[in-house]
């Protein structure tokens, strides 16, 4: 089985949204699609997703901001990763 989410990101600004907007920010594999993100995430920290956002970075890095349908769900999965 292929792991889609490499690593969740760090910065001052993706630890920013997990409080105020209930996302996280992975780093994925570039084959991967928003589809087989979902999935890999409520597989993994068994939350459920409201939606994914991918874009890639021009050093040719690719995110994916999740958004989760349950408030404070990112907070919960953020603490599981000991991001917070």
């Amino acid at each position: 089985m292929i792991m889609h989410i490499l690593y969740a990101l760090t910065t001052e600004r993706s630890v920013a949204m997990i409080e105020k907007e209930n996302k996280l920010v992975f780093i994925i594999r570039s084959q991967s699609t928003k589809p087989q993100v979902k999935e890999e995430v409520e597989r993994v920290y068994k939350e459920n997703v409201a939606s994914v956002r991918t874009l890639t970075e021009p050093k040719g890095r690719k995110k994916a901001i999740v958004k989760f349908k349950k408030k404070g769900a990112a907070s919960d999965v953020a603490a599981k990763l000991k991001l917070i």
